[in-house]
């Protein structure tokens, strides 16, 4: 039985909601579908990456589960999941997330992604990927953060954005190439000290590129002493 808010139960209250702010398409404004702010042809135009490396999640054919880098060099992290490609229309909804602060579409892609990992190993707490302080100063807001909050509250996992942080400020990923981006976030991430450390964490963010930060900070919660780190990301660029 759902519990009583204010006297009304969550489920009639949800129902109430979506009678008077019914769902929109976040993406071309139409009436939404099943639920959620995309509307059938945006949801079944989303890009899902179900065949990734299992290291690195990046798209491959249908016989393979590892690629070629990751065999050669696994990265820290037991495994890491992309749910999409990072391509229309999840490339028009994550840089409102990451540039805008557009909640709405944190929780939708939040949501998105919580049904794609509900068959994946349950870690012990979802840690999102930190900004700097200085960063976030700037930025106001932390994307990955802002991920990992309601997809924590949708699996039901506890959130630990108190376990790592981004001992220095690194140059943006995206102005760099692959060899730079490796250096940028070397050593850039660290635990806190005194923190609890669960025995199985899914590091959150928003995007992958080459890999190197989810690696940089699978490796310094390795080092601090958890026993086994996913990644959970919602799109992988190819």
């Amino acid at each position: 039985m759902t519990a009583p808010v204010g006297g009304l139960p969550r489920a009639w209250l949800r129902r109430l909601g979506a009678a008077l702010w019914p769902p929109h398409c976040l993406v071309c404004g139409d009436p939404g579908a099943d639920g959620l702010d995309l509307c059938r042809p945006c949801l079944a135009a989303l890009p899902y990456n179900r065949r990734g490396c299992r290291h690195c999640a990046l798209p491959l054919e249908r016989t393979a589960t590892t690629c070629g880098a990751c065999l050669r060099q696994p990265p820290p992290q037991a495994s890491t999941r992309a749910v999409f490609i990072y391509a229309a229309p999840i490339d028009r909804l994550l840089p409102r997330v990451k540039f805008h602060g557009d909640l709405a579409s944190a929780r939708l892609l939040a949501t998105l992604m919580a049904r794609e990992l509900a068959d994946a190993d349950r870690p012990q707490a979802l840690v999102p990927l930190p900004l700097h302080r200085s960063r976030l100063r700037r930025r106001g807001y932390d994307q990955a953060l802002e991920l990992a909050r309601p997809l924590a509250n949708t699996l039901q996992l506890p959130l630990r954005d108190d376990l790592l942080h981004r001992r220095r400020a690194t140059a943006a990923q995206s102005t760099l190439d692959v060899d730079a981006r490796r250096r940028n976030v070397r050593d850039a991430f660290a635990c806190r000290a005194g923190a609890a450390l669960p025995a199985h964490v899914a590091v959150i963010d928003d995007v992958m590129t080459t890999g190197a930060t989810a690696r940089a900070a699978a490796l310094a919660l390795r080092r601090a002493g958890v026993a086994r780190v996913d990644v959970w990301v919602c799109a992988r660029v190819v």
